[in-house]
């Protein structure tokens, strides 16, 4: 049985929607599984974006799958007291590699720390950076809606992978997980329901957030993956762009 490592935030709610395949779910937040995959503890795993760009010797991504977003995302906030272009300090999370590699990349001249040390900006993410919107009156500054007005492109922030000579029954995997995608997307209302049975959250909330979500890797996908993966090495966080292989249609 494939031992598949599920990222623990609601926006997974969809590819999960109606999964059929017999798998073995390990749940975490992203930076945990990407290190559960390279230490042999998964066999494939949604991960940070970045975090397969700095080990793509090791691994190899399903190429028709993403975690992404054209504009704003919602569940990837920088929550600050000053205009983000004049901060000098940011507070970042560490469940991510990929937000606080794109906060690098979008605030070249902001100093980042752990969360928990004093600074006017703090970067969330997942589940958190939701409730914040509900929870707290500081200004919220959505890191897609900020790299497309930059960039014009998608910015996919997780991918699915699995170590490189260990592919079998990846593919079939790769289709049940995008036929559970398409299916969540033909019932928007019981998926936001169910979501919101789940996770708390008011399901029209819901609804408007997975809206926003793509999880098709298409050509604008990748055209704006490898673009994040251009600047993430001109911010001297990646060594180097890899290759990629090309892509499919957005769902």
């Amino acid at each position: 049985m494939i031992r598949l490592g599920r990222i623990s935030y609601v926006n997974m709610a969809p590819v999960y929607y109606r999964l059929q395949a017999e798998v073995e779910e390990v749940t975490g937040v992203p930076t945990e599984l990407a290190r559960r995959l390279l230490a042999g503890e998964v066999d494939v795993a949604a991960i940070p974006s970045i975090e397969f760009a700095r080990h793509a010797a090791e691994l190899e991504m399903l190429p028709r799958i993403c975690v992404a977003s054209d504009g704003a995302v919602d569940s990837i906030q920088l929550v600050s007291t000053i205009a983000p272009e004049r901060l000098r300090r940011i507070a970042v999370t560490s469940e991510s590699a990929t937000s606080v590699a794109l906060a690098r990349v979008l605030f070249p001249q902001a100093e980042q720390v752990p969360l928990g040390e004093e600074a006017p900006g703090k970067l969330l993410i997942g589940d958190a950076a939701l409730r914040s919107a509900f929870e707290d009156a500081t200004p919220h500054y959505d890191l897609g809606r900020i790299w497309r007005e930059r960039t014009g492109l998608p910015m996919v922030f997780a991918v699915w992978a699995y170590r490189r000579g260990t592919g079998a029954g990846m593919a079939e995997l790769e289709e049940a997980l995008l036929s559970s995608v398409r299916a969540a997307r033909a019932e928007p209302e019981r998926l936001a329901e169910q979501a919101s049975a789940a996770y708390g959250y008011p399901a029209g909330f819901l609804a408007r957030y997975f809206e926003k979500l793509r999880y098709g890797f298409g050509p604008r996908e990748r055209e704006g993956l490898i673009a994040f993966y251009e600047l993430a090495r001109a911010a001297g966080v990646l060594e180097r762009v890899p290759e990629l292989a090309a892509g499919a249609r957005s769902e």
